[in-house]
């Protein structure tokens, strides 16, 4: 198997069928260094018992996935989410303070869309924004920063009314980039052609908590959600995005995230090895060595 580049970190939305314990294994037998875990698995094996999985693994942690879903109108539902944000803060810093040196506190937010029979995505942003506001504080509190991630424009109804990198930035600019950052997915933000403008500026905003790879290809899925493809496989011109984010300065994990039920379907070790090779094809030859931080 090649030799993982050393700021490689798997997701474990790739190797979705794991467990907290299987995933540790998986990525450590790889000679991966790095790991984002998910919250379903995390409740289920336990958040003290994953961060002592985490600090006995000597891995670093990459990001938190996932919290969001600000959109709701005012009553229960919003509260509900407003509260599952704070544990979900709570998990981040648990677990990114378990992970070895670079670990990073960042929860993904993936931000909602359209509540059910709306057509008010003005106002569904306004409500993201208050959203962010309030729990802000508590991210703060924890050290944990929130990561808005755009998703790309066919999400917008149902997943992120963030489709673009500015509309995440002109949200964060109330915010020290400490509490509130982006997320910057190459699925997600490929086709603007204004993109690499707007990681400049996250970068000079000091605010890309996490950069995340996989590629894009037609056709689509019948689930547009699982159409992501190793890094490679696709049409997205990782030479000339991860040099853009290297030239913020960025110096974090690079994460892969594929949604994928074919990937899924793979044995995990497999996948890990195919995404290996294709992260040291795309991505890796633009990366630094710098040591993660």
């Amino acid at each position: 198997m090649t030799t993982p580049h050393p700021r490689l970190s798997i997701n474990q939305a790739t190797i979705k069928y794991t467990t907290v314990a299987q995933a540790i294994d998986v990525v450590s037998a790889a000679g991966i260094q790095s790991i984002g875990l998910w919250r379903e698995q995390v409740q289920e094996a336990g958040l003290n018992e994953s961060v002592k999985m985490i600090a006995d693994s000597g891995l670093r942690y990459s990001t938190h996935c996932r919290g969001g879903w600000f959109t709701a109108e005012p009553g229960p539902a919003r509260q509900a989410a407003l509260n599952d944000n704070r544990v979900a803060i709570d998990e981040t810093a648990a677990l990114a303070a378990a992970g070895a040196a670079g670990s990073k506190a960042a929860l993904v937010i993936v931000v909602g869309g359209l509540p059910e029979g709306s057509r008010d995505i003005v106002g569904a942003r306004e409500r993201v924004r208050d959203a962010v506001a309030t729990l802000a504080p508590h991210a703060e509190a924890n050290g944990v920063q929130l990561a808005l991630e755009p998703l790309h424009p066919m999400y917008c109804s149902d997943r992120a009314v963030l489709s673009t990198l500015d509309q995440a930035l002109d949200i964060a600019a109330d915010f020290a980039p400490e509490v509130v950052g982006v997320t910057v997915d190459t699925f997600h933000l490929w086709w603007d052609p204004d993109v690499f403008d707007k990681v400049a500026r996250a970068g000079r905003e000091g605010r890309i908590a996490s950069y995340q790879v996989c590629d894009w290809k037609t056709p689509l899925a019948a689930d547009v959600l699982l159409s992501r493809h190793y890094p490679g496989d696709g049409v997205i011109d990782f030479a000339a995005f991860t040099k853009a984010v290297e030239a913020t300065g960025y110096t974090g994990d690079v994460e892969v995230e594929l949604l994928s039920q074919e990937i899924w379907d793979t044995d995990p070790a497999e996948a890990v090895r195919r995404t290996i090779d294709g992260f040291e094809r795309a991505v890796a030859p633009f990366l630094s060595n710098t040591p993660v931080s």
